[in-house]
């Protein structure tokens, strides 16, 4: 259900804006968007874990906030963001 620290590296590598970044909105997002990802398969067999479908909208509503003040700095960095990860909208 958690993403494991290697898939973790490889996300860090793959979306950081310079060597070391961490803390950046599009490595949160990717973070983000793996974890609710391995969530939503895991409610596929799962109907009733209602405790970790709060959890689930928690990190929507995040990764939407985030997603938010990217698109407020840097529309452009937002779409290709969004783009890259396949998210709608």
């Amino acid at each position: 259900m958690s993403v494991t620290p290697e898939r973790k590296q490889e996300l860090i590598k793959e979306f950081a804006t310079k060597d070391g970044d961490t803390g950046s909105p599009e490595v949160q997002v990717a973070i983000l968007t793996e974890r609710i990802v391995n969530l939503t398969e895991h409610f596929k067999t799962n109907k009733k874990d209602n405790h970790s479908r709060r959890g689930l909208l928690k990190m929507v509503a995040l990764r939407r906030k985030l997603l938010d003040y990217t698109k407020s700095k840097d529309e452009e960095r937002y779409k290709t963001l969004i783009g890259r990860l396949g998210i709608r909208r």
